[in-house]
């Protein structure tokens, strides 16, 4: 999303958010403020473009990180994590990082198939026999006050969920999905639990591509299969392995106090901090948008798929299946707009041209950026603005992490292609003739 987006209609609705996904809606006014280690050579630009962003009032705070095959080449941490209370971001500051989940989620699948456990056209239901019994809405019967359902032309495949082509979607998204919804005809995903996996699919698996909660299936997909909770799989297989030390869907109450607090922008354009509280211990383990990270440790899941599934010393994936990931997945078709029915949680966005193809669990670029990410560069983010890229052909990759609503939020989106360009342009090494 960039993406990756989540879900209010009301504040209300963002409180149960804050306790699956996503965050309530309250705030104060930002003050800038900036705490970041002495700049690394020619990395002066990218300092500039945070910097500015925060004293202009555009943003409360931001952390980035930057990479290239040689390791970390760049991090800043400009603004406040806590405003109210004076605290200063840090480059260790804790993210919720919403969507940013997903690629996270499947990675996990693909070590799986890799394993021979699961195998990408296969139906999803052999392991999950809800999904044998998921329908196609095709309208609601008002006299009888239930849906109209009918059988999927074809059954959702693993491959299905991981390039959201199965057929669901999101409450907050699309209509049919809101409005059973706001009939309590299905669960609303803010109420915590998985009673929105009862959402039906909105077309017949594999003819169109739409965001949604396919991730969140694939989540459960893991733990039926690993025999494990979400959780303690994305433990013991990915972040213990690459050293992910401070990524976690429940905080450890030590660390509760690196938490960066959730802004929201009003309608005058003013951003407003929310009261920090800890987070509620949550049972669910969303598949779909539930982490908490750093930059840093993002980075070196980024650094990891930049290296062919390979950190330092650390091997998770094949070569073989990180170059898949890579690769579009979708044919020819292409990727819908995320629209909104909450605009205090998401705006209506389009994504850029040249993002118009997905591969297992990534955006792909088919085209290059003007001053940026080369053609077959991988990228993906989160409701509260975050965001990473991979860029293989210049061998680059980055996380700049954010800490307000809604997503796709313009002063966001102006910061994050800033902050792409002065990466390129501030790097050594980087030629814009190899971005093709």
């Amino acid at each position: 999303m960039h993406i990756p987006a989540e879900k209010t209609a009301s504040v209300s609705q963002a409180r149960a958010l804050r306790t699956s996904l996503l965050a309530s809606l309250i705030t104060l006014t930002v003050v800038t403020g900036c705490t970041h280690k002495a700049p690394q050579r020619g990395t002066e630009q990218i300092d500039a473009v945070l910097r500015r962003a925060v004293e202009q009032n555009k943003i409360p705070g931001v952390v980035a990180m930057v990479a290239t095959a040689d390791g970390v080449v760049y991090q800043g941490a400009f603004g406040k994590r806590d405003v109210s209370a004076g605290i200063a971001m840090t480059s260790d500051s804790i993210f919720r990082i919403a969507s940013m989940t997903k690629p996270v989620t499947s990675v996990a699948v693909m070590q799986l198939v890799e394993q021979g456990v699961l195998k990408l056209d296969e139906p999803a239901g052999k392991y999950l026999p809800e999904l044998a019994q998921v329908k196609v809405f095709q309208g609601f019967d008002r006299k009888r006050g239930k849906p109209i359902l009918r059988p999927p032309a074809t059954p959702v495949t693993i491959r299905h969920l991981l390039t959201h082509t199965s057929g669901f979607s999101y409450e907050f998204s699309n209509r049919d999905i809101g409005d059973l919804v706001a009939a309590r005809v299905i669960p609303s995903m803010f109420e915590g639990g998985y009673g929105f996996l009862r959402a039906p699919l909105v077309f017949d698996p594999g003819s169109r591509w739409q965001y949604g909660i396919s991730a969140d299936w694939l989540g459960k997909l893991v733990e039926k299969v690993s025999g494990r909770s979400l959780d303690e799989y994305f433990r013991q297989n990915i972040f213990a392995p690459l050293g992910m030390p401070d990524t976690y869907f429940n905080v450890p109450a030590a660390k509760e106090a690196r938490l960066v607090t959730i802004h929201e922008r009003q309608d005058n354009g003013s951003l407003l901090e929310m009261p920090h509280q800890p987070p509620q211990t949550v049972r669910f383990f969303s598949g779909g948008g539930g982490l908490y990270s750093t930059a840093g440790d993002y980075l070196r899941f980024t650094r990891m798929l930049l290296g062919g599934g390979q950190l330092e010393q650390a091997r998770i994936l094949r070569a073989e299946t990180v170059a898949l990931m890579g690769q579009n997945q979708i044919g020819d078709l292409a990727l819908e707009p995320i629209g909104s029915l909450m605009p205090k949680l998401v705006k209506d966005r389009a994504f850029p041209p040249a993002s118009n193809k997905f591969s297992l669990g990534l955006m792909v670029y088919s085209k290059p950026v003007e001053g940026g990410r080369s053609a077959g560069s991988l990228a993906w983010g989160g409701a509260y603005n975050t965001l990473f890229w991979i860029d293989p052909n210049q061998k680059v990759c980055a996380v700049i992490l954010m800490q307000f609503l809604p997503a796709a939020d313009h002063e966001a989106t102006v910061l994050e292609v800033d902050f792409e360009r002065a990466v390129y342009a501030s790097l050594p090494g980087f030629s814009r003739r190899d971005a093709r």
